[in-house]
């Protein structure tokens, strides 16, 4: 019910975009509206960052892209807010705590977050999260 979502021409929303009072919504209703139309391009649909979403939610993948497909965003909104009914805000707000913080998580995926990074911009050392690389990557954030 959404408009054309490639992306292999444009970025997906930021990962600190809220909905439902959930960092990250945005960016994974534009994910799998590509997934959909098979236009993800180098994205990964479910990335670890939407597993989290998903397993809080209790769906998987393909129930989260039927709904994605079959609503618009107010419908979806109420439908992800009718899931949260049962949690309490803090544990809401620790959902996003989890995305917000993720970092690599070993020595061998700290060493290609750094690569990544400098790659971009070598002079933001402050990037140490998975959240701020992506918007740094996708011009986000300025550059050192």
């Amino acid at each position: 019910m959404y408009g054309p979502m490639d992306l292999t021409q444009t970025f997906p929303r930021s990962p600190k975009d809220k909905m439902s009072g959930l960092v990250h919504l945005p960016r994974m209703i534009d994910k799998a509206h590509a997934s959909k139309k098979n236009t993800l391009g180098e994205y990964i649909f479910p990335c670890p960052l939407d597993q989290i979403i998903l397993d809080f939610l209790e769906v998987d993948a393909d129930e989260w892209v039927r709904q994605v497909d079959s609503q618009n965003e107010e419908q979806l909104n109420r439908w992800v807010l009718n899931k949260c009914r049962s949690h309490q805000p803090d544990t809401i707000e620790n959902v996003n705590k989890q995305i917000l913080e993720r970092q690599p998580d070993n020595e061998e995926r700290w060493k290609r977050f750094y690569e990544l990074r400098d790659n971009i911009d070598s002079s933001r050392k402050d990037i140490t999260t998975w959240v701020d690389l992506i918007d740094l990557e996708e011009g986000r954030l300025s550059p050192g």
